[in-house]
């Protein structure tokens, strides 16, 4: 799938009598042309006002335009209509966005992002203006030798100049240091464990951590097994640097602390404040207000067995219409979030804080309370829920002929799980779906199948990734991992929520409602060549040009299907997939192959679906509930915000599965394990265990006597000497060296002999393009040229 660009017919042409103005700060959108001394639309200054707020004061704005005499009681009326609506507010004499930073801002630096990256939050912020923007620090560079821009770090509270940001899908703001205010010492997160004598040692929660001492004069309340939040006390010039207990946070030896680590890790929120709490108790079952009934269509819920929340409901039928010969109707119904979250009320603060649910293996964070998210906006069975629907009308050929949406009050006809419902369509119903298969499900299979048409000629891209469960024991540890079978009923659910999200954008972008769409990049560039060198080893070619379709990619799965190499060739292309992010301007989605989307089917667990429904209740005149101007006006904030949210989630819930497999396995240290070369780097393999999905590290040190030279074109280790080596995507036995519970970190030692590389490389090698790493001070071994 090409990256999709705007229609050129939308773009204002450059032509003589017209000017771009503020062209280097804050360009007008693609559809508009701004003429030099006019007073541009409230759009356009709004976008300056976001986009300049060092430039933002009524002088400043009427010198970006040219404007003068009569122009500028235009300009101020215009502003003060705006101040009136709430899109912006007056600090001094500038003028911002509601809940934007200003220009200079005191900021705590609290976190790091998962690319290491230190992130920042105002010091300062009331609660109404919902969750505090996130700033990515930017730091001077070394490479230029001695800078005057101060060097912050973790926990410091500095005075930073604000910038909005420039690239999509990270915080919405970068900021340059000005001065440290406070320069704390930096926190640490470990579990402590007491030795004889009193004191105790602080054990790392993280894979590049190192062990702390603490002293017995500042263990503080610390108990044994206690997770804690230590400061650095003194480092010194030998042994195990010292730390002061600051902050017990609980005991590791629950049931659920394993993902309580990475919550206090990642910085998430997952205790409700009473407030939020109490306006959800206080919430009331939707009325028939603004709603059609219909409690008589057979909607049902298709969810994995051990489900709690049912936010959407599917059904399907033949098109009756004449028009429309073997087509179908297909109608999916999700909870209405948006009555009982509005906006600006605490549950709806609280949300936009989360972003998103947060999905362990042993919990979930919710994103709502319980009272919403399981009770009044889950579609049970038997039970009257309000939702939002949207009826679909398909070809036979899966072609979309028409939608509509509906603000509802709709009755589940029944709760099914996946299995349930496959089981009954593969001839073995229950005494349940037996009553359901002629009417409802085998309706919804023949959609289905109508659907996949549409689907296979759309080709999006087609990865084989698998996706691992864990299942947990009542102590919480690991009872078995497994990869779940994929069935049709997976899939059915999977395509009609990708239709109604692309139905949400349509209707949203035909009633030019401005929206949070789901975006995801063609890759960039340098990924499509790294990609294209690497499959040049395996004689597979990759079309060059920056225009690139997910059926290119597609179309290299299928050369490498049943390959030895097929595994290898999966995980490569998805490594040069760029990341999906929420934004307000819209790109297409690569990977599903269209031109616009958005998320619209899971308010009850992510805050952009919410936005959505907001976006489609107000633009549609659906009654109470909808998107208001001051959001409307936030949306390229709040699309910065839960695109990092998300990042967290995704990071949180790896890190806690990297934990609960290496306490799984922390028993059989010493054991031999089928592997999988998973990744080639300078410093060594990293290995993974299909078996439970687990990675881990070969230090190229104890790779063997040989001197290993790291080919990155053809992501392979091999020895110099033997010829032989490892390869991405090589099947390897390994032995469980070292394996660190509370890191979540696992050392193997390579257990297979490497096989003969293939010719091209030795040559490749020899033809001196290649980067050499040290195999360590072993006999045998000789170090890099550059330190002979």
């Amino acid at each position: 799938m090409t990256r999709i660009p705007r229609d050129p017919t939308e773009r204002p042409a450059k032509g003589a009598g017209r000017k771009q103005i503020g062209a280097a700060k804050a360009a007008p959108a693609a559809s508009e042309t701004i003429i030099h001394g006019a007073v541009p639309p409230r759009d356009v200054l709004l976008r300056f006002i976001a986009e300049n707020p060092q430039q933002a004061s009524k002088r400043e704005i009427a010198k970006a335009f040219g404007l003068k005499g009569e122009a500028r009681i235009e300009l101020k009326a215009v502003l003060h209509s705006l101040e009136e609506d709430g899109l912006v507010e007056k600090k001094r004499k500038s003028l911002l966005r509601p809940g934007a930073l200003p220009p200079v801002t005191v900021l705590d630096i609290t976190i790091r992002d998962i690319d290491g990256e230190l992130i920042g939050r105002p010091a300062e912020w009331l609660d109404d203006d919902g969750v505090a923007p996130a700033v990515l620090i930017k730091q001077p560079s070394v490479a230029k030798g001695k800078s005057k821009t101060p060097v912050a770090g973790l926990g410091d509270r500095v005075l930073a100049k604000i910038f909005p940001a420039k690239d999509r899908g990270g915080p919405a703001y970068t900021g340059r240091v000005i001065k440290v205010l406070d320069k704390r010492k930096d926190a640490v997160l470990g579990v402590f464990r007491s030795t004889p004598g009193g004191g105790g040692r602080l054990l790392p929660i993280d894979k590049r951590g190192e062990e702390l001492l603490v002293d017995p004069e500042f263990t503080g309340d610390a108990a044994d097994g206690d997770l804690v939040e230590v400061h650095l006390a003194r480092l010194g010039r030998y042994g195990l640097p010292r730390a002061q207990v600051q902050n017990v946070i609980g005991s590791v030896a629950s049931e659920k602390a394993i993902s309580m680590i990475a919550i206090y890790a990642h910085g998430i929120p997952h205790v409700f404040p009473e407030r939020v709490l109490k306006e959800a108790d206080a919430a009331e079952p939707a009325t028939m207000v603004h709603r059609e009934d219909w409690r008589s269509l057979p909607l049902v819920t298709i969810d994995p067995a051990d489900a709690k929340d049912h936010d959407d409901a599917v059904h399907a039928e033949p098109d009756p219409s004449p028009d429309n010969p073997g087509g179908v109707i297909v109608t999916v119904a999700i909870a209405d979030v948006s009555w009982y979250v509005r906006p600006k009320s605490a549950l709806d603060l609280e949300a936009l804080k989360r972003g998103n649910s947060v999905y362990f293996p042993d919990r979930v964070v919710p994103m709502l309370p319980e009272r919403i998210s399981n009770d009044l906006c889950s579609l049970r069975e038997g039970v009257d829920r309000p939702a939002l629907a949207v009826r679909m009308r398909f070809s036979k050929e899966g072609r979309k002929a028409g939608h509509s949406f509906h603000r509802i009050m709709m009755r589940s006809a029944a709760k099914l799980s996946y299995s349930q419902a496959q089981a009954a369509i593969d001839g073995n119903p229950d005494d349940k779906t037996g009553q359901f298969l002629e009417p409802i499900l085998k309706p919804l299979w023949e959609a289905y199948r109508t659907l996949t048409r549409g689907r296979e000629r759309r080709q999006p891209l087609e990865l084989d990734v698998p996706e691992r469960k864990i299942i947990l024991k009542p102590d919480g540890t690991v009872d078995r991992v497994f990869v779940p079978e994929r069935l049709d009923a997976h899939k059915l659910i999977e395509e009609m929520m990708i239709q109604a999200n692309v139905a949400a954008a349509e209707t949203l972008e035909q009633k030019r409602q401005a929206l949070i769409y789901r975006v995801h990049d063609q890759p960039s560039l340098a990924k499509q060549e790294s990609l294209r060198e690497f499959l040049a080893t395996l004689d597979i070619s990759l079309a060059k040009g920056g225009s690139m379709r997910a059926n290119h990619f597609n179309g290299i799965l299928a050369k490498a299907d049943g390959k030895p190499y097929e595994t290898m060739v999966n995980e490569m292309v998805l490594r040069s997939q760029s990341q999906a992010i929420y934004s307000p301007e819209n790109i297409g989605h690569f990977g599903l192959n269209l031109m616009r989307y958005a998320h619209f089917t899971s308010p009850i667990r992510r805050y952009a679906d919410l936005v959505v429904h907001r976006a489609l209740v107000a633009s549609l005149g659906l009654g109470e509930g909808g998107l208001t101007p001051q959001e409307e006006g936030a949306l390229d904030d709040i699309a910065a915000e839960i695109s990092t949210f998300e990042r967290r989630a995704m990071a949180a819930e790896r890190d806690t599965v990297d934990r609960l497999i290496a306490h799984h396995l922390s028993g059989r240290v010493g054991e031999e394990f089928d592997g999988r070369v998973s990744g080639v780097t300078r410093a060594g393999l990293f290995v993974t265990l299909p078996s439970y999905g687990a990675d881990g590290f070969i230090p190229v040190s104890t790779l063997g006597r040989d001197y290993f030279i790291y080919d990155e074109a053809h992501q392979a280790m091999s020895g110099e000497k033997t010829g032989l080596g490892y390869r991405l995507g090589d099947p390897v036995r390994v032995k469980l060296a070292e394996a660190v519970p509370l890191a979540g970190a696992l050392r193997f030692e390579m257990v297979s002999e490497g096989r003969k590389m293939p010719t091209a490389m030795r040559s490749f090698h020899k033809a001196g393009r290649r980067n050499r790493v040290n195999a360590g001070k072993r006999p045998g071994t000789r170090p890099p040229r550059g330190r002979r």
